[in-house]
Order: C-alpha cells, then sequence, then structure tokens
C-alpha cells in the first residue's frame, strides 16, 4: 500500500529572540558572529504559559481549519513527537487528543525522539498505514527547548527555537501528494550524555543543581540543556554522508537523481560540512531556518512547508529527508512528489 504526506501546518509562537537580543544580553557575541557560524537571525520562543500540548494544538488547528476535506472524526491514529512533554506522565498526546477534540476510538502515544524524531515518527505512521491498522495518521512535531536552556548559556540560545508542526499521513494522494518511500535508521547510544538534560528523569530526580563556571564561562547545569558542540559535530560529520549513501542505496537512486535534500536545520555552520562531504550540490540543499532557529523535531516539516507553500516542489521530484542529533540518533528517507 502507498503511504503518502498529504498536509502540514506549523505554528511558531510570536515571541522572538533575534541576534541584537543576544548581544546585548551577551556582547562578546556580535551579530555578525552569530549570523555567520549559525546562520540564523532570530528564534520563535515559546511564552511563560506555552507548552508542548498547546504549540501542538494550535498547529493542528491551523491544518484542520486550513485543508477543505481534513475533519477530526477521520483521524485514527495520534503520534506527538517531543523531548518536552508536559508532563513525566500521562504522555502529551492522549492531552492533545483531548484538548483536540479527536475521537476516543483512536490510537494515541509519545515518541521522545528530537533532531532524528519526524523521520522515526514518519516511519511509524507508514507503517501503521502500510500494514492496514489505519489509513489516517495525525504526526505532530514539537518540542519547547527554549525553556531547558540555562540563561547563562549562550551557546545554546543562539540554536534553538520553539514550534510545533503537524502532518497528515494516509494512503489518499491528496494535497503535497509526497510518497513516502524507503527509510534508513541508525542509533549510537554510547554518545547520549553529548546532548543531554541530566535531571528530571526517574534516574535523576530534578534537584537544585548549581551553574558550573569555568575561566568565567558557563559551562552547564545538570537542570538544563547540555550540547557538547564539538562531539556532536564530529558525530554528524561522520554518520550523516554514510547516511546519505546508504538512503540512496535503499532506494536504488543516485545522488544525481534527488532534486532537493531537507535535512535537519542544526545549523548552517555544520549544515555546509555535510554538504560537502557528502557531495552535494549546493543548488539542491535546503537551508530556511534563518527566522526560526533550530526547531529539533520540527524543522524539516517546516521546511516541507516552506518549500511547498513557496510553489518550489514540481510534479515528479525526488526529495531527501536526513534527521540527526540527540540520542545520538540518525535517520533518512526519500519521498516522491507526486
Amino acid at each position: 500500500m502507498e503511504v503518502y504526506i498529504n498536509y502540514i501546518s506549523c505554528y511558531l509562537p510570536e515571541k522572538k529572540l533575534s541576534n541584537s537580543d543576544i548581544e546585548l544580553l551577551h556582547p562578546e557575541w556580535s551579530i555578525e558572529k552569530i549570523s555567520s557560524k549559525t546562520g540564523i537571525f532570530s528564534r520563535s520562543i515559546s511564552g511563560d504559559d506555552e507548552f508542548s500540548s498547546d504549540l501542538a494544538i494550535k498547529a493542528c488547528n491551523d491544518l484542520f481549519s486550513n485543508y477543505a476535506g481534513i475533519r477530526k472524526n477521520e483521524i485514527e491514529y495520534l503520534i506527538v513527537c517531543t523531548q518536552t512533554p508536559d508532563y513525566l506522565l500521562p504522555s502529551t498526546s492522549c492531552l492533545v487528543q483531548d484538548k483536540l477534540g479527536l475521537n476516543q476510538s483512536i490510537g494515541a502515544v509519545d515518541v521522545n525522539q528530537g533532531c532524528s524524531g519526524f523521520v522515526y515518527s514518519l516511519g511509524l505512521a507508514k507503517g501503521l498505514i502500510a500494514s492496514g491498522q489505519v489509513s489516517n495518521v495525525l504526526l505532530v512535531t514539537v518540542d519547547t527547548y527554549t525553556k531547558l536552556i540555562n540563561p547563562l548559556d549562550k551557546s545554546n540560545k543562539t540554536l534553538f527555537g520553539d514550534a510545533a508542526c503537524a502532518t497528515l499521513i494516509s494512503n489518499a494522494n491528496v494535497g503535497l501528494s509526497a510518497k513516502i518511500e524507503q527509510f534508513v535508521y541508525g542509533t549510537n547510544g554510547s554518545g547520549c550524555e553529548s546532548l543531554i538534560v541530566k535531571n528530571g528523569g526517574v534516574r535523576n530526580r530534578k534537584i537544585l543543581a548549581e551553574d558550573v563556571i569555568e575561566n568565567e564561562n558557563f559551562v552547564r547545569n545538570d537542570n538544563d540543556l547540555f550540547m557538547d558542540g564539538r562531539a556532536v559535530f564530529e558525530f554528524t560529520i561522520n554518520v550523516v554522508p554514510s547516511l546519505v549513501k546508504d538512503v540512496l542505496s535503499k532506494n536504488n537512486l543516485t545522488i544525481e537523481k534527488i532534486d532537493k535534500f531537507v535535512f535537519h536545520q542544526a545549523n548552517k555552520f555544520m549544515l555546509d560540512k555535510i554538504r560537502i562531504k557528502a557531495g552535494i550540490p549546493a543548488d539542491k540543499f535546503i537551508f530556511n531556518s534563518e527566522y526560526c532557529g533550530n526547531t529539533v523535531s520540527s524543522t524539516i516539516p517546516n521546511s516541507l512547508k516552506i518549500l511547498n507553500d513557496s510553489k518550489a516542489f514540481q510534479s515528479g521530484e525526488i526529495v531527501m529527508i536526513c534527521g540527526f542529533g540527540v540520542g545520538l540518533s540518525y535517520g533518512g528517507a526519500i519521498i516522491k512528489i507526486e
């Protein structure tokens, strides 16, 4: 059975954090330095009273309001991919099901995955539909990483933004009409502490942790997001070019056959290095997170929506999507625009 991405809707919070705002807080980081390293000029920031389920509902309501023919009572399965759940339990998907007014006769599950989360969740959605269990899956990617960033952490502050995307996946060839092809996945859990919030789970309940400062620079606070940028960069630059080759092989394609490469929008410096090492032409490689930042699991669907809204897709185009990061995990797939 063929499975398609039909429609995508995204919600970006109204509050923004610009490079000039960061420079005011951290004068040693100039506007030019931030933009040249990250490619990001501003980030979307969730409000103090805005949490993952709230962003998810806004993205979903936009989906149902703006695309004719999508009805809430037709949704048979809900996947919410998030690493910033409202609660440790219950799952955020249960909250979204109720707040959105979806049928009670549906499946609802959370996927605790980050930068590769859209690819992983898309694979699960395809499996549910292709196996005949359901016909329509609503996939919501949502993260509010900015709530996990320490106020002194100028590095992560320059990268991350908040967002939610709602993607309708079904066996109907409508809307975007992006047929989902074959997937490749990868996991290297030995690098898990390279990108981590150490406290807050059952192993390390949240305690009053202190800021670690070295040479007058903030290093970490175990209650907040920690990223070893060098380790994550080395992981990414090593695995993603091989991932590209494996996705091409799995789908019986060559790199010349790919019309667009839509990768997780980590930051422009990292993506440029990946592109060059993987031998991807610059004119086929997408970067469009200048004004929202790295929105974790939502970067790929948000990029697909931007391309679709701008009429950048042509019938017959072949698109490679790849996600990589926290876990450490990675995954890629091919979608074909029909």
